[in-house]
């Protein structure tokens, strides 16, 4: 297998493998292989799998594009396309001139499929589907300029680049609006949130503009689109000791605090799992002066509060992350 990652941190995804016994094959920027990959669905660092990928090489343009055709017209004898599929290729663009080189080749590659099976390229979309899953397309990855890995199957870890919005008082609105694709589903119209340590409101305001209606627990002010908006309730008060009233949970926990991720832990995910206070989460975790590999093991262990009162966790470093997981989530329905 195959699994991408964000750039700089292939160390780290490959010490999350090894941690689960499957030692790297081989990694480069943004990317590591490995022989196998059990349990690859909860992986952090993985931002999409590639399913026992073949790989190709050739010295031109032309040459790659010619048999990456030549493979995937034969990986589809037997096979008839009748909607979307995915043609996503990829690679580390950093390299000076390797991103000028995957287009070339990918515009190449479309011609010829055109002239082939004009049906099924007018049905190739760039775009992988939102969420989380098994998808079946065309993959491609560029490890170098001559040298590609291909693959008919993938996992999408769910992780994708978000539009932004003039409005968003910070850049952390990216990550709310990320997790959203990650858990697979975002706050409604009428629902609650309670957005702890909210300032200068990014996760607010992308509830807020959904209809919902929050209460936002910050001593700083809040900025841009979150300020004074009409469904934002915004309390001056310490995060840490805000309690709901009784009787009256949140649907939504947001948490994105620049705080020791195990105090985070102790102080507000276990209390709000515990107490019912809320039915789903998004909780970001700083792991900047931690072990990441090692918070992540302490995240899944039978003791975690995530696990004791959680359900349907998932734990990812997104696209807009830097040095820090989001943990999305609900409260399991029988927990005490």
């Amino acid at each position: 297998m195959l699994l991408t990652c964000q750039m700089g941190y292939e160390k780290l995804l490959a010490r999350e493998l090894a941690a689960t016994g499957v030692g790297a094959a081989e990694q480069g920027s943004g990317w590591v292989r490995a022989e196998r990959a059990e349990a690859f669905e909860t992986l952090a660092f993985a931002h999409l799998t590639l399913r026992t990928p073949i790989e190709l090489r050739g010295e031109s343009v032309n040459a790659l594009a010619q048999r990456v055709a030549e493979w995937f017209l034969a990986s589809l004898r037997g096979e008839r396309i009748e909607t979307l599929w995915p043609a996503v290729w990829l690679g580390p663009h950093e390299t000076v001139g390797l991103g000028r080189r995957i287009t070339s080749v990918e515009a190449a590659f479309s011609e010829l499929l055109k002239k082939k099976l004009a049906r099924v390229a007018k049905l190739m979309t760039p775009d992988l589907p939102r969420g989380v899953g098994s998808v079946r397309g065309l993959f491609v990855f560029f490890a170098d300029f001559g040298r590609v890995l291909v693959a008919r199957e993938a996992y999408g870890h769910g992780q994708r680049r978000m539009a932004d919005d003039e409005l968003a008082p910070s850049r952390s609105y990216l990550k709310i609006e990320e997790a959203y694709a990650v858990l697979g589903r975002e706050p409604g119209e009428g629902e609650t949130v309670c957005d702890l340590g909210a300032a200068p409101g990014g996760w607010s305001y992308s509830a807020a503009k959904r209809g919902a209606r929050v209460v936002a627990i910050d001593n700083g002010p809040l900025k841009g689109g979150a300020l004074n908006h009409p469904r934002i309730e915004h309390r001056r008060e310490d995060a840490f000791k805000f309690v709901p009233p009784a009787g009256a949970p949140f649907d939504w926990l947001f948490c994105d605090m620049v705080e020791d991720p195990h105090l985070v832990l102790r102080q507000i995910v276990e209390p709000w799992l515990a107490h019912g206070w809320c039915r789903h989460f998004v909780v970001n975790l700083k792991f900047g002066r931690v072990d990441p590999v090692g918070l992540l093991a302490e995240l899944w262990t039978d003791s975690s509060p995530l696990a004791k009162h959680g359900t349907n966790l998932r734990i990812r470093h997104l696209y807009h992350d830097r040095e820090e997981f989001t943990l999305v989530g609900e409260r399991a329905p029988h927990s005490a």
